[in-house]
């Protein structure tokens, strides 16, 4: 399987912020905000990982990230021109898929928890169809909405209904066999001009292929796009680091820890960041 960053848009929601900067490099706290859902691609067993971000912004991440060879994975990059949807990331990221199945995650979406990692690696297995996420939420007419049977089938999808069928939004992240490239071209552009990864997702709904994961208790989601989203995530982020720790969405940890990097090269990493706090706690993996 192959993985997807969507690092594009404009960012308008964190305006005067991002007027000069991509949304995903603002920091969460002690890292830019794309390291977490690179981090989650990682956590899934995804090495091959292509970042689609504007033509301003996709140099930043080049030199953020490189080739990724240092963190012992592949990184490609692709331009998206203009804002066309979640979904023209299929059309975008063709050649780069290929003949593989694909996991697509938005750029300002943060996911935390021990659970994660085991849901992560049982939906990569999936051969066929398509799976999508549930997050529980207090007032779901603001996102998308998933209803589900008891087998986990997805039954429904709403963008933010009135009458909410369920209290599950959807989150950021989706697995898809090599069949969604096909769906993405065939879909029409939705009222907004754009590609609606809704309208993808009732293709598969329609078909019986597309199930949902319930992201339950001890499990923490962010959407980051907004100031307040931003802030809860790096306050988050902070509490859990000070108080366990534990380094979230630490990409070299990760890395090593699954044997993409050895020692060396971790150490390596370690003393380019010397000076920071984030430094010595890569170079205190090695002491453990």
């Amino acid at each position: 399987m192959k993985g997807i960053i969507l690092a594009g848009g404009s960012g308008t929601r964190l305006y005067p912020l991002t007027k000069a900067i991509s949304k995903q490099m603002l920091p969460i706290y002690d890292k830019p905000m794309i390291y977490y859902p690179l981090a989650t691609l990682m956590k899934s067993n995804i090495r091959e990982i292509l970042i689609i971000s504007t033509p301003r912004d996709i140099g930043s991440y080049k030199e953020l990230l490189g080739d990724g060879s240092r963190f012992g994975i592949s990184l490609s990059y692709k331009i998206q021109a203009k804002p066309k949807g979640i979904a023209d990331a299929f059309i975008v990221g063709k050649q780069f898929i290929g003949k593989s199945s694909v996991a697509l995650i938005l750029g300002d979406n943060v996911f935390y928890g021990e659970k994660l990692n085991s849901i992560l690696q049982r939906v990569v297995k999936r051969k066929k169809g398509a799976t999508i996420f549930g997050y529980g939420v207090k007032d779901p007419t603001h996102y998308g909405v998933v209803g589900f049977d008891n087998k986990s089938n997805v039954v429904s999808i709403e963008e933010k209904p009135k009458n909410p069928k369920s209290n599950f939004a959807v989150p950021g992240l989706y697995f898809y066999d090599n069949n969604v490239i096909s769906v993405a071209e065939n879909i029409q552009p939705s009222n907004r001009n754009e590609l609606e990864i809704t309208d993808v997702n009732r293709v598969y709904m329609e078909q019986n292929k597309l199930k949902v994961e319930i992201l339950e208790e001890g499990i923490s989601w962010f959407d980051t796009g907004t100031y307040q989203g931003l802030l809860n995530a790096a306050n988050f982020v902070e509490t859990i680091q000070k108080e366990q720790r534990i380094y979230i969405a630490c990409i070299e940890e990760i890395a090593y820890k699954k044997g993409y990097i050895n020692k060396h090269q971790l150490l390596k990493l370690a003393e380019s960041m010397i000076k920071t706090e984030y430094g010595q706690y890569l170079k205190n993996i090695l002491e453990r």
